[in-house]
């Protein structure tokens, strides 16, 4: 095909989990794409290797029940929709749990090769330090957290505003072998068994009330990764270093990741644990394991002498330690139209977290919204944002409508990043079935959020 001059032609930079989702969307929809990825000419400070769709943080997609959760609907709606980065997910799926999570290696190696074999995919490994040139009439920007510093500029001079950022920490892998498994024990939370799961996909180790103390003190005083150009940036409350947590109170961590509930000790059944430490599989052999919930920033030479002090892990060997990276996005309610153009030059469309999304799942999907668009476009037409009732609106509705007013008493702006939640989906009534009186328990709220789910997919199924 030639390049140079094709007015439909799709230039898409970022080649993460939304850029690659998004060329795929539009490549599939009949419309040439060039994919232009710096990784392979230029690294970042958290990729390890050049493939696209690299998981750099956790391998858990979360949750993937569509009936119960806002992440499980995403799953749903995006597999309804050709996605990508669900095919691969789905096809190097590891035992989880509720959630879904994949090998990150097998996953990435997927959807590399998904794009590099697709036809009307190009990839040109290089930086776009500058803004798109003029000749380029369709561009999605999908750089994610580590935007290059030259292209990072070039978009807030575009844009006028200043950028927000926050810290994304990576939680350290341990090798299974190293672990010690006369301690450890086999459970999901309250045995719920997921995709390729069976109802016990974590390792647990316990903690007593003064090794717990201890930990929290050993974490209160660790040396730290510093960056003084970054030291007054807000963290997202869903990636919270684990020093964070422990510096806002003692009992924190144990309202966070090392919540005791739902487990039982199978060696010691009547004694329930006053904190819980859980590692998940992390890649399809089995022989790696992830701290859930332990992303830092603590300096590598203390990592692993403050993880040792938990019962299980007093050999453990760490394949990765905990890393920290910077994570940034525009004030997308404000410098974006609903379709995800930016005001001011509409050639131009945003994906990914950089939009102020938070999360995997998240990420491709607002890809997947932009990749179809653009390509609508491109061949002449348009295509209408998904409904406000289904995930993926939801989450476009968030993102471009979402809090644009200043915080009175500190002039910052409140738009941050999110999950998808049933928080962002609009009001769905419900009636008690014949012969109920009243709800009991929970009965109310699963019935809510299955008529939500229930209504979402039928209105996908419209739109699609």
């Amino acid at each position: 095909m030639s390049l140079a001059m094709s007015n439909s032609l799709i230039h898409i930079i970022g080649g993460g989990l939304a850029g690659s989702e998004a060329a795929w969307q539009a490549a599939e929809a009949g419309v040439d794409v060039v994919l232009h990825e710096m990784r392979g000419v230029k690294g970042t400070d958290a990729h390890q290797t050049d493939a696209f769709a690299e998981l750099v943080c956790s391998n858990s997609f979360r949750s993937d029940d569509h009936e119960q959760n806002a992440v499980g609907l995403l799953h749903e709606e995006m597999r309804r929709c050709n996605s990508l980065i669900m095919r691969a997910a789905d096809q190097h799926k590891l035992p989880a749990g509720g959630a879904l999570a994949v090998d990150r290696h097998g996953f990435s190696a997927a959807v590399t090769e998904a794009i590099s074999n697709h036809p009307r995919i190009t990839i040109r490994r290089e930086e776009v330090a500058v803004w798109p040139p003029a000749d380029w009439q369709h561009v999605i920007i999908a750089t994610g957290p580590l935007t290059s510093p030259a292209l990072a500029d070039a978009v807030l001079e575009k844009t006028g505003e200043d950028s927000l950022a926050f810290f994304d920490a990576i939680a350290p892998i341990i090798h299974y072998d190293s672990i010690d498994h006369d301690i450890a024990w086999k459970q999901s939370r309250y045995d719920k068994a997921g995709p390729g799961g069976t109802g016990a996909d974590y390792l647990n180790l316990p903690m007593d009330r003064d090794q717990y103390y201890a930990f929290v003190e050993a974490l209160k005083t660790a040396p730290l990764h510093e960056f003084k150009d970054w030291e007054k940036v807000p963290y997202f409350d869903g990636c919270l270093p684990i020093e964070v947590m422990a510096e806002r109170g003692p009992e924190t961590l144990r309202h966070g990741p090392m919540k005791p509930v739902g487990l039982t000790n199978p060696r010691n059944p009547t004694v329930k644990p006053y904190a819980i430490v859980q590692l998940r599989q992390d890649n399809a052999l089995g022989t790696l394991w992830n701290m859930v919930g332990f992303q830092t920033k603590m300096r590598y030479g203390i990592q692993t002498d403050i993880f040792r002090m938990i019962p299980g892990l007093e050999n453990a060997q760490f394949a990765r330690l905990g890393g920290l990276h910077r994570n940034t996005f525009i004030n997308s309610p404000k410098v974006l139209s609903p379709d995800l153009k930016l005001k001011a030059d509409p050639r131009i469309r945003f994906a990914g977290q950089v939009t102020g999304v938070e999360g995997y799942v998240e990420s491709a999907a607002v890809g997947l919204i932009t990749g179809r668009m653009s390509a609508a476009e491109a061949k002449g037409g348009s295509l209408a944002i998904p409904p406000a009732t289904t995930a993926l609106g939801a989450l476009i509705g968030h993102i471009t409508g979402g809090h644009i007013e200043a915080e009175s008493y500190s002039g910052a702006r409140s738009f941050q990043p999110m999950n998808v939640n049933f928080g962002l989906f609009p009001e769905v009534t419900i009636t008690k079935p014949e012969g109920v009186t009243r709800w009991r328990g929970p009965e109310k709220t699963i019935a809510k959020r299955r008529a939500i789910t229930s209504r979402a997919l039928n209105d996908l199924k419209a739109w699609a």
